[in-house]
């Protein structure tokens, strides 16, 4: 799969930190990104399990006791504050 280059519009001082976080680890934004990308959209999940097995998962859902959402509000307010230090 190739690569393409795009635009995007964002707030200057945001993508100024966004670069410094990627650099402290070693990468630069535009690796950091697409990274950040493939986490939200879990595409990494599909190359954990081969596609010639279909592997049956054996167990019993619960209910929440509240709504799923704000978990996931939650989390990832989490994990923007962990992004912007």
């Amino acid at each position: 799969m190739g690569k393409i280059k795009t635009s995007i519009y964002i707030d200057e001082e945001l993508w100024r930190e966004f670069k410094k976080h990627a650099a402290e680890q070693g990468l630069d934004a535009s690796e950091l990104l697409e990274e950040l990308i493939k986490e939200e959209l879990m595409i990494e999940l599909n190359t954990l399990i081969p596609e010639e097995t279909n592997p049956e998962l054996d167990f019993e859902p619960i209910k929440p006791r509240e709504p799923v959402s704000g978990l996931v509000r939650e989390m990832r307010d989490e994990r923007e504050s962990d992004l912007s230090g």
